[in-house]
């Protein structure tokens, strides 16, 4: 379809006055009313120069997990030390066609920053077949440590590969409250657990809404654990041992985090938040019946 000319234009031009582009050529083509031509020449955008980039032979999917103070590091920042340590890598990575080529990495579900995680994921095209041991072995000595790759797996949808986003229903979360003793952790979850709705407010992109946090959690348990040498925390309550929560989210619209779980834990209890806490993603995956997640690379070949 051609670009729009509006009649004052075409008056111009009829009277040989300047044109749009500040022409005044009575016999060129477009002159007469070949307005296609004028619009094809001068307003249609161009094609790339040179050949296009080589496609995509093998796609592969990438665990990586974010450890120590890289927890701190915001999922763009990951992004691009990961596009760097491909180029430190040697990785023959695919690129998008266009005026400004992209390579060809998608990342599913980063975990919120100040988390740490042992399972995330991401899926990157190549132009030519690569051993996913090689691959794994070779970025994660290009990546900064803290950021280690700990399995690399081929996705083949002809061969019956889901797609990853259809592969990751949800997260299980370790949440260490270190100011919160074990006993007081124990009773934290059973009130939540015993509650039919946890209601939490919480700000997203179009806005302030309010999730219900309950529903998104599938199973959940407590244990405890002695409190480190220098961690600079201390137990409240009875007893010697801080609380740790083990919690299976559900991946949902708007997102429940595990941050969001924990302030309905609170409100439900009527607690203060505690002011100690670190949380850890351990898995992502399917979630079973049971409540169990099955890994995307656990199904595909390594």
């Amino acid at each position: 379809m051609w670009g729009f000319v509006p009649h004052s234009t075409l008056d111009v031009l009829a009277a040989g006055e300047p044109d749009l582009f500040g022409r005044n050529d009575r016999g060129s083509s477009y002159a007469g009313g070949d307005w296609a031509t004028l619009c094809e020449e001068d307003v249609l955008p161009r094609t790339p120069d040179g050949p296009p980039p080589p496609p995509a032979v093998q796609k592969l999917r990438i665990r990586y997990a974010k450890r120590g103070r890289l927890r701190f590091t915001s999922h763009r920042d990951i992004a691009r030390a990961f596009e760097r340590a491909l180029r430190r890598a040697a990785v023959p990575i695919a690129y998008s066609a266009g005026f400004t080529p992209h390579p060809k990495v998608s990342w599913m579900g980063a975990a919120p920053t100040g988390m740490a995680s042992e399972a995330e994921y991401v899926e990157i095209g190549v132009t030519r077949p690569l051993e996913p041991a090689e691959l794994a072995a070779a970025l994660d000595a290009a990546l900064p440590p803290g950021i280690d790759v700990t399995a690399a797996a081929v996705f083949d949808a002809a061969a019956g590969d889901r797609p990853l986003a259809e592969q990751l229903d949800a997260s299980r979360w370790r949440m260490e409250l270190m100011d919160l003793s074990a006993d007081a952790g124990q009773q934290l979850l059973e009130t939540f657990l015993a509650a039919a709705e946890v209601p939490v407010s919480k700000l997203t992109k179009s806005g302030r809404k309010t999730v219900d946090a309950r529903a998104a959690v599938v199973r959940a348990s407590a244990a405890g654990a002695p409190l480190e040498r220098g961690s600079g925390a201390s137990v409240a309550g009875n007893g010697t041992e801080y609380a740790i929560l083990d919690v299976v989210v559900r991946h949902v619209t708007p997102a429940v985090r595990p941050d969001d779980i924990l302030t309905g834990m609170c409100a439900a209890a009527n607690l203060s938040p505690p002011s100690s806490v670190r949380m850890t993603r351990l898995a992502q995956g399917t979630l079973t019946a049971a409540g169990d997640l099955v890994e995307p690379l656990a199904t595909d070949r390594g």
